[in-house]
């Protein structure tokens, strides 16, 4: 099949479902209205709550929420075809992930820019609010540790990724001086944009040469090294205000991912590469050699942040709403930003399976494995000896998804006019661009982590609840940064790993079932069916998906020498989020029962808008 047309039908569903859905969401179940005054003005501090320009802040929202998920899952998912994650992808985004992300992105913002767990306990109750905020902790950190461990692999060895992805901090630290300081009540955006872009572009030049040099043992790391600096800078990057290190550096790392991105839609518009998978495998009842589960469940948690993903309701209740300059600004950030990111699932499910399926599953999979996948299904490898002697690396055996990603992009990179002898550097461009792309996600993480660990801690002891209270924040930040630091570094990340997709979504669960109550309060009942419907979706399959991988995978690995405490440890991982889950998504069915009955809200909830507000038209 080609992927002109497919495109095509892809940025229409998009573009349509942003122009009209999104509408909806925003002038009727919404009530969007820019005469609130939103936090980054009311409680405008300087240093985590500061009124951000709305391209400036889609930057930061995009770039902290577009991490490994919309890459590394629908890469992994082609090994069901290209039909089923594209269909998950396409409705999963417009239907559930956007709206997720815009809900609570505005629930947020209505509740003084405080955290998920937060508005849980003023929706529903303050049981829900604990229950919420420990499994969101437990997901966040197993989330941050799963992310970073991608960037660990893609950049420990790797002194052109090193040195590009290094000098994005000066560089954004330079261009936040430059807007927010260099002319006193004035944000200024174009200049440092300009200088920005131009010092990274020479970054990414100069990062090959650097490579190739004398002194590039100097940004050779190992895996552990990487995982140290990773967690200084992480640490650094929470601490600093929002406006000097975090939020311009998402915003220029921004245009390396969007630029990526429109280059990779008009390779696939000018190269328009045949996809070379069918639309569906013979592993839809699963047996599979990357996923072994069949395809419901597996499919909807191995595909996370392309369509939905619960990470992202923590960005949208964390850094985001502290910074959201007028309320309609939330329509554009919250639902585009997510938009976007499944535009970028897409474009990785094209480029994995526009590969021969043999010179895919050779590069994810063992090489015994593959010997006997090529024995029943007569698939070889066609390209692959010619990949790996353009980019001077052996590919075979590669797996986790990011290589194969990597080389399907080099591909279509190939394809443009005069990029036909450039596929080694495109392919480490694109390894770099998948740590650029994952790191952002993992600073932003941390600070909402902090945000967390703020509420959590403030409850036993109370200055540390207080954000601007300097030793708390170095206490929690450091708490944080220990806690997946020391996941990645001693190796047991390798255990969770599998936890990752399913505690990802289980949290999506969470995020829709508080702001299902969240309309429900404000006297929005008749359109909460567009939260609460995704929330079932999601629930039962994860929660399905959660047992089945208990039962199959965890559980069985408690009778395995070596690997009895991997087992315990993931089947209770498991356990926990699931049980939290569904304490959480019951609690919020009561309150809303009880709503619905005409009982009273709860005391601190958002409520019914006033008279005085505006009610906007649909579209």
């Amino acid at each position: 099949m080609n992927t002109l047309p497919l495109m095509i039908v892809v940025l229409c569903v998009f573009a349509l479902a942003y122009r009209y859905y999104s509408a909806f969401l925003a002038a009727k179940a919404l009530v969007l209205d820019d005469r609130r005054i939103t936090p980054a003005h009311k409680y405008d501090d300087g240093h985590n709550y500061v009124p951000s320009p709305k391209w400036v802040l889609f930057g930061h929202h995009f770039a902290a929420i577009a991490g490994a998920g919309p890459l590394v899952g629908p890469t992994l998912a082609a090994q069901f075809g290209w039909a089923p994650g594209l269909g998950w992808i396409l409705f999963g985004a417009v239907l559930a992930g956007c709206v997720q992300d815009f809900t609570v992105l505005v629930a947020s913002v209505r509740h003084k820019g405080r955290s998920l767990a937060e508005i849980a306990r003023t929706e529903i109750s303050p049981f829900a609010g604990l229950v919420a905020m420990i499994a969101v902790l437990f997901i966040l950190l197993v989330t941050l540790a799963g992310l970073g461990l991608v960037v660990v692999n893609a950049l420990a060895n790797s002194p052109w990724g090193v040195f590009t992805i290094g000098w994005t901090i000066p560089i954004a630290i330079g261009m936040g001086l430059y807007m927010f300081k260099s002319e006193p009540g004035k944000i200024k955006v174009r200049g440092p944009s300009i200088v920005g872009v131009i010092c990274l572009m020479a970054a990414l030049i100069l990062g090959h040469p650097f490579a190739n040099s004398s002194y590039a043992h100097f940004l050779t790391f190992s895996p552990h090294q990487i995982t140290i600096l990773m967690a200084l800078y992480g640490f650094v990057a929470s601490v600093l205000p929002v406006w000097l290190l975090l939020e311009p550096r998402d915003y220029l790392s921004t245009y390396v991912k969007l630029g990526t991105i429109a280059v990779l839609i008009i390779g696939v518009l000018v190269v328009h590469p045949d996809i070379k998978f069918p639309a569906t495998t013979a592993f839809l009842h699963g047996g599979g050699p990357i996923i072994p589960g069949k395809l419901f469940p597996f499919l909807f948690v191995t595909i996370a942040c392309g369509a939905i993903s619960g990470f992202h309701s923590l960005v949208s209740s964390g850094t985001t709403p502290k910074m959201l300059d007028k309320e309609t600004d939330a329509r554009f950030i919250g639902y585009g930003a997510m938009m976007c990111e499944g535009i970028v699932a897409v474009l990785a499910l094209i480029a994995a399976t526009s590969m021969f399926p043999g010179d895919y599953f050779a590069i994810n999979t063992a090489p015994a494995v593959f010997s006997k996948l090529s024995a029943q299904f007569g698939w070889h490898t066609v390209n692959l000896d010619q990949f790996s002697a353009e980019v001077g690396e052996k590919l075979n055996g590669r797996t986790g998804g990011a290589v194969s990603l990597a080389v399907g992009m080099a591909q279509i990179f190939r394809g443009l006019p005069l990029m036909d002898k450039l596929m080694g550097y495109w392919y480490h461009y694109a390894i770099m661009f998948e740590a650029l792309f994952i790191l952002t996600t993992v600073d932003t993480g941390t600070r909402v982590a902090r945000y967390v660990m703020h509420e959590l801690l403030g409850k036993v002891y109370r200055p540390i609840g207080e954000q601007t209270w300097l030793p708390g924040n170095l206490v929690t930040t450091a708490l944080v940064c220990l806690g997946w630091g020391y996941l990645i570094y001693t190796g047991n990340i390798s255990t969770i790993w599998p936890l990752f997709g399913t505690g990802n979504q289980l949290l999506a669960t969470i995020a829709l079932a508080v702001v299902t109550t969240f309309l429900i309060n404000m006297g929005k009942a008749k359109y909460a069916v567009y939260t609460a419907v995704p929330m079932v979706f999601v629930g039962v399959t994860t929660v399905t998906a959660g047992v089945l991988s208990i039962k199959n995978i965890f559980w069985p690995l408690t009778k395995v020498a070596g690997k009895v405490f991997q087992g315990y440890l993931d089947s209770t991982l498991m356990t926990i989020f699931i049980v939290g889950v569904i304490l959480v998504v019951f609690d919020a069915a009561r309150r809303s029962m009880k709503t619905l009955r005409g009982e009273p809200i709860p005391q601190e909830a958002f409520g019914p808008p006033t008279a005085e507000e505006v009610n906007m038209g649909c579209c």
